[in-house]
């Protein structure tokens, strides 16, 4: 009887702790962080929900993150830093074509981008050299 509720208690405290992997589905955001619902302590722990992954850092997106359509189909990836954009990312059509690529900086569009129609042709309104979140050149 012991074992047993000694299992529990432990199964209990990995759960609550975020050490599983939970789903937006368990959460709620509030003022830009996400919560576990019914709590007041901002998230911390591995997302998966089939369709994107990564991991909240006291309630921020933080590190690699993944999405896919929900034909498998990867969407886009990147990384974050305490909930902002950060460094290389890329995104895709649902056809697999490159949507568009560059990077971010602290949450900004920061040097070349290209973007691409669907076809493969180029996109000119994503494509340029951004500085600081602002298009500098074409």
């Amino acid at each position: 009887m012991i074992r047993i509720l000694a299992t529990a208690l432990l199964a209990l405290s990995l759960t609550s702790s975020g050490a599983f992997a939970t789903s937006f589905g368990d959460l709620v955001e509030r003022d830009g962080l996400y919560y576990k619902k019914f709590t007041d302590e901002p998230f911390t722990g591995k997302l998966d929900e089939g369709a994107s992954w990564g991991v909240l850092k006291n309630g921020k997106r933080e590190g690699p993150w993944v999405m896919d359509y929900a034909n498998g189909q990867l969407s886009w990836k990147g990384a974050f830093k305490i909930g902002k954009r950060e460094g290389p990312w890329i995104a895709y059509w649902a056809n697999g074509k490159i949507r568009f690529k560059g990077a971010y900086r602290n949450g900004k569009r920061e040097g070349p981008w290209v973007g691409y129609n669907s076809d493969g042709t180029k996109y000119k309104i994503l494509t340029g050299t951004f500085r600081n979140g602002k298009r500098a050149s074409y």
